[in-house]
């Protein structure tokens, strides 16, 4: 099933809030549950769920129902936006440190 490309605003107001990031980064090392996820935030299940329900809106996770609990995934390609904004940046600082190393090789020691 092809999924929509990735909307950069939704992706980046999703990843915004410390929680939700820390939710994705839990789900780098597998599905889990809503259960699990809670377990380790101090905040009530259900703020945990609006959290998730926020990266589902912006296509970072995927779940589905297993009997009567839902599981969450990590969908890390939805991150694109994030990475092609990162790179702008990453080039940025590339070139920044080529040009001090030429100044260097200018001056005297």
């Amino acid at each position: 099933m092809a999924t929509a490309p990735a909307r950069p605003d939704l992706v980046f107001a999703a990843i915004s809030h410390p929680a939700r990031r820390e939710m994705l980064d839990r789900l780098t090392r597998g599905e889990r549950s809503v259960t699990d996820i809670a377990a380790h935030f101090d905040m009530s299940r259900p703020a945990v769920s609006q959290h998730l329900r926020l990266l589902l809106d912006a296509g970072l996770v995927a779940e589905r129902r297993q009997g009567r609990e839902r599981r969450y995934r990590l969908v890390a390609e939805r991150l694109a936006p994030v990475r092609d904004w990162i790179a702008t940046y990453s080039a940025f600082w590339v070139e920044r440190g080529r040009r001090l190393e030429r100044l260097l090789e200018t001056m005297d020691p």
